[in-house]
């Protein structure tokens, strides 16, 4: 069973990583000392879960939890530095700290390496997540000890609501243009000017006009989707805003 550390103090380790094609030892008292800090941990770079939902969960949210006292969001995985450096690049998370525990040292001493040999993975760390306060263990989710890599306790939601449960979250806000499309620089602008934060999907050889009527069952570009509602163009897009 693993055993909860809320009230200890962090292990004292120094990473090996690399930061920008140079090796740069880190130690836990600089990621940790008089900051708070949100850590999680999870079994591989590139692997599915981690990949798909675990980081992109704590990055889209980085804005919101630097908002509510966390100065930094770690991730932290069994990997060597250099897997960890291009997963870092491959992932697009600017707002999340990439830290190779090559080695184990800090997963062990964490009370959270486990055996994947099964998988062909060897020693990994049990997916969890922490939030530290000065060095020390201030809350910690670990999942549940069952077959398989659950994921049920340790993402980016359950921190928050533990941080702060009236926490407002970001709108998430996709939509479809056109390159040269006036319409769609229109509602780029928009979303600019009040500070919303948005993905473009850029009509072209990938995405075309047919995946476009698919989805929205509209010809014309934009097409904006706000927390998985279809607003429209861009004059509907500024009627939902409020603006002139």
């Amino acid at each position: 069973m693993f055993s909860n550390k809320e009230g200890q103090k962090v292990p004292n380790v120094t990473f090996r990583t690399r930061q920008k094609g140079q090796w740069v030892d880190v130690t836990t008292d600089e990621l940790f000392a008089g900051k708070t800090v949100a850590v999680f941990s999870l079994p591989g770079a590139f692997t599915p879960t981690c990949s798909s939902t675990h980081v992109p969960g704590y990055n889209e949210l980085a804005k919101v939890f630097k908002e509510n006292g966390v100065d930094d969001i770690i991730c932290i995985s069994v990997n060597d530095a250099f897997v960890m450096e291009e997963w870092a690049k491959d992932q697009k998370a600017d707002n999340i700290r990439f830290i190779p525990d090559g080695n184990g040292q800090f997963t062990e001493q964490m009370g959270m390496l486990v055996d994947k040999s099964d998988l062909g993975f060897g020693k990994r760390s049990w997916r969890y997540s922490m939030l530290v306060k000065d060095g020390v263990v201030a809350k910690m989710f670990i999942e549940p000890e069952e077959p398989g890599d659950p994921f049920k306790v340790s993402d980016a939601n359950t921190m928050l609501n533990y941080i702060n449960p009236n926490a407002v979250k970001p709108k998430l806000i996709s939509l479809f243009t056109k390159v040269g499309c006036p319409f769609c620089a229109r509602a780029k602008a928009l979303l600019s000017q009040r500070g919303l934060e948005y993905e473009e999907i850029v009509l072209g050889k990938e995405i075309t006009t047919k995946s476009l009527r698919a989805v929205t069952g509209a010809l014309t570009v934009p097409q904006v989707f706000i927390d998985g509602k279809l607003i429209g163009g861009s004059d509907a897009l500024a009627a939902y805003l409020g603006e002139n």
